[in-house]
């Protein structure tokens, strides 16, 4: 089901008036029932997060603005993610099914799901449209399966070797984001955190030496304090 201008200023945590200036502006992608009814494409929204930079850094601009919301409530939710996560190198697979396959069996007890399934569930989303960012980064997720337990999760997979990824700029994928939000607005903003990060040449060569969990997890907090 589509949704309504209603339904995403509540997801992306921003103002209506804010979503009626994107809207005008042509800054996010809708689509009109009517002369008068906008709805919104819950596959569409989830892509433009992840491809254009500009709304990225507008959306986190925009976190804990919202009326009655309280400043700082994202703050540092990147780095609890990935705390609850884990890290895994030189994960082995030549091809995307058989990386994902290999991933989901590693660390698919602690979310208390069956690995086959849950790889069939993020093999799917990647036939719809690929989550690759681009510059060797990728995003898996399925909005299938939100995570049940009290906490949003991010495990960070590490390939032995670069692989194919049907990204838009053809490079191969060294380093994956596996994403599992407790709901759609830790979802997106997770997603958005993560995308907004690997747009800067720093941090994508800081991903080139395969950081460990301790590592990464020091340069994801002095990013979020500083944010």
């Amino acid at each position: 089901m589509d949704l309504r201008a209603k339904d995403v200023a509540e997801l992306l945590q921003i103002s209506e008036s804010t979503l009626k200036n994107w809207l005008k502006a042509g800054k996010i992608p809708s689509y009109r029932l009517n002369a008068k009814e906008v709805r919104f494409s819950r596959m569409e929204i989830e892509n433009w997060m992840i491809q254009n930079n500009r709304s990225r850094e507008e959306f986190l601009g925009n976190q804990g603005k919202t009326a009655g919301s309280k400043p700082g409530i994202q703050h540092f939710s990147l780095y609890r993610s990935l705390h609850r996560g884990d890290v895994f190198v030189d994960v082995e697979g030549n091809t995307k099914e058989k990386l994902i396959c290999n991933a989901t069996t590693a660390f698919a007890d602690t979310l208390n799901v069956d690995a086959k399934i849950l790889a069939e569930l993020l093999l799917g989303r990647e036939e719809l449209a690929p989550t690759a960012l681009g510059h060797g980064i990728a995003i898996p997720h399925t909005r299938e399966f939100l995570q049940k337990g009290p906490f949003d999760l991010i495990f960070v997979v590490y390939p032995k070797e670069g692989i194919e990824y049907r990204a838009l700029d053809r490079k191969p994928v060294h380093v994956l984001f596996f994403l599992f939000a407790t709901t759609d607005k830790s979802h997106l903003h997770l997603l958005a955190k993560i995308a907004y990060l690997s747009n800067g040449e720093f941090f994508r060569a800081f991903l080139q030496k395969k950081p460990s969990k301790k590592a990464l997890l020091d340069f994801v907090r002095d990013w979020e304090s500083k944010i």
